[in-house]
């Protein structure tokens, strides 16, 4: 179940099933507003920092890969890579959404997890799938591992084209349905299904849509190609 809370008087969007991983919303952190990008940034890790009590916040390059790493606590770039897996109690990991499809993962038996980036191509990529593929290399077991689906464009209001469509309900052995010609792929829906399809059975997935609560969230759609973004961030216990 999703609730929101508070950090510094800033919401922040929690799920009753991964305690240690949360978004963050408009109102607080990736505030990325003109001249004071790189101090709003600065002083929004800084924030998340203090309220976690970690001491460095780990940022990837997105590029809608479907490259899977593992942090290395010596490492700080990570280009061209859409999921982390985190291992280190004091490192954050944060990946940045505005539309696309953030997903958490936490195992609570070996306590640690990962964070995707899953936009359209990500989710034709399976990049979930991959991530826990991964962590199943590393010695999780499926029963374990717990996932979430953040906020991001729903069915409602991602139309797109009908070849995109297709692509992404053949990795659910599902066939799209045209609407009036037109084709609304529910990347939600899509998501959690690959999961369950290797045996994720623990899937909370947030009720918001970027677009429709474009009030909580940004939308890349919705404003104009906007380079501001919210976050997922995940710490290990």
């Amino acid at each position: 179940m999703f609730y929101f809370e508070k950090i510094n008087n800033k919401k922040i969007l929690k799920s009753t099933l991964i305690e240690n991983a949360f978004f963050t919303t408009k109102e607080s952190f990736i505030k990325t507003k003109e001249n004071n990008l790189i101090a709003t940034i600065n002083q929004n890790k800084k924030e998340i920092l203090n309220f976690c009590g970690a001491s460095k916040i780990i940022m990837p390059e997105q590029r809608h890969t479907s490259n899977v790493s593992v942090v290395d606590k010596n490492q700080s770039e990570y280009p061209n890579t859409d999921s982390l897996i985190l291992k280190d109690k004091n490192i954050l990991l944060a990946l940045n959404f505005a539309d696309c499809v953030p997903l958490v993962f936490y195992d609570d038996v070996l306590n640690y997890g990962a964070i995707a980036h899953a936009g359209w191509r990500g989710t034709e990529a399976q990049i979930g799938v991959l991530t826990v593929k991964k962590m199943l290399e590393l010695g999780s077991k499926t029963t374990n591992i717990k996932a979430l689906i953040g906020p991001c464009i729903s069915k409602c209001c991602f139309e797109t084209d009908c070849e995109i469509a297709t692509k992404l309900y053949k990795t659910i052995d599902s066939d799209i349905k045209n609407e009036n010609n037109k084709c609304y792929p529910d990347l939600k829906e899509i998501n959690k299904i690959q999961l369950q399809k290797i045996g994720i059975e623990k899937i909370d997935i947030a009720p918001y849509c970027t677009v429709c609560d474009n009030d909580l969230f940004f939308s890349y759609r919705k404003e104009n190609q906007t380079t501001n973004r919210h976050s997922a961030i995940l710490q290990i216990r």
